[in-house]
């Protein structure tokens, strides 16, 4: 069996959005990158912690991790405790719970071919509880009728439905970098509903091959994000405005083009990227050409330049404090506020336009704030 389904969890975002998406991007290769490996890596230790306080034979993965940081490590302490005052809760509810990490799930009857691994499920009479951990820290992750965490429940109740009096289905992202735990509830007969639906009629028509293309924020790590027509087609939409000057736009058309911009530019980045990949590989752009780009002068050796310097009578070194989040992991987090904590402040960051469902609370309008009593 393949270490990815084709139709799995973590895609399905994608895949119930834009059917078509799965046979276009099916032959394309897996772009790896260093936080898809950094998370790799901080699921890996995750499993290690959690499985260890369950008294499980678990080898220590730290020797072998390549982005192991004193900050990975307090995420992963951080998702093991957390899960296991879950189990806590669990064992007040029944009398034989059961925690199982990283657990193969298998949703077949619902998708072909459709399986996946759920970090940490907990089963129990009434409740069951799914918990995924994200280390990402670029977008915060909703749990809110979250396709993944539902196909891990799915998954989960496909196993221990018979077995356990389940009611309730709880899924909570664990976030920690973002400081964002979400939760999500829904009975056991909503969440079937919605495989019945929602998933089962989006994977048939995903894997007949006859799916629909459609553009949204599920681009964002598709294979084939650079080169699909219909991703073009919505961003290039923005060509309909004459893109005269902003105050001849009305507010309605503002909004519309902020709506879009950040996509827009995303979307232009991906497209310039391969552009970039596929120039180096040797193919040739009409009307583009690769160059060398600018570079900075580095030492070859620094040990042997401080040396250089410091027989020639001058110090080499440059002396300053360290950076926050460097002093905060050399002396862990707990002496970092004993020691400096009534000495760090955070100044207001610098104005920001985002969408109504930011969860950010708005600032206020700088007309207020220096208005008269």
């Amino acid at each position: 069996m393949a270490g990815h389904s084709e139709l799995g969890p973590s895609s399905s975002h994608r895949w119930l959005h834009c059917t078509a998406s799965v046979p276009f991007c099916r032959n394309m290769p897996e772009q790896a990158t260093s936080f898809a490996e950094e998370g790799t890596e901080a699921h890996s230790l995750c499993e290690f912690y959690l499985k260890t306080e369950m008294g499980i034979a678990c080898e220590d993965p730290r020797p072998d991790l390549k982005y192991y940081t004193a900050e990975m490590e307090d995420c992963a302490q951080g998702y093991r405790d957390y899960v296991m005052e879950l189990y806590e809760e669990a064992k007040r509810e029944t009398d034989d719970p059961v925690l199982l990490v990283e657990q193969r799930i298998s949703y077949e009857r619902f998708v072909p071919g459709g399986f996946g691994t759920a970090d940490c499920i907990i089963i129990a009479d009434q409740t069951l509880n799914v918990v995924d951990f994200k280390y990402g820290l670029g977008v915060e992750v909703d749990a809110r009728g979250n396709s993944q965490m539902r196909i891990y429940a799915i998954g989960a109740l496909e196993i221990f439905d018979n077995l356990y009096d389940i009611e309730k289905v709880r899924m909570t992202i664990f976030q920690p970098r973002k400081a964002n735990i979400s939760v999500d509830e829904i009975s056991r007969d909503e969440l079937y509903e919605w495989a019945e639906t929602v998933l089962k009629p989006a994977a048939e028509e995903a894997d007949s091959g006859n799916g629909e293309f459609h553009a949204g924020d599920w681009c964002r790590f598709c294979k084939a994000r650079h080169i699909c027509r219909e991703r073009a087609k919505e961003n290039l939409a923005l060509a309909a405005y004459d893109f005269a000057e902003p105050p001849l736009l009305s507010d309605e058309e503002i909004s519309e083009i902020l709506e879009k911009a950040d996509k827009l530019i995303a979307w232009a980045n991906d497209v310039k990227e391969f552009a970039l990949q596929e120039a180096v590989a040797g193919k040739e752009w009409k009307g583009w050409k690769l160059v060398e780009g600018r570079s900075v002068r580095k030492y070859t050796n620094e040990k042997a330049v401080a040396e250089a310097v410091e027989s020639a009578g001058y110090d080499p070194y440059l002396k300053k404090v360290l950076p926050i989040t460097d002093m905060q992991r050399m002396l862990g987090k707990r002496k970092f506020e004993e020691l400096l904590g009534g000495l760090i402040t955070k100044p207001s960051g610098k104005p920001t336009l985002v969408t109504a469902d930011d969860k950010r609370p708005p600032i206020n309008n700088a007309k207020e704030d220096f208005k008269e009593e």
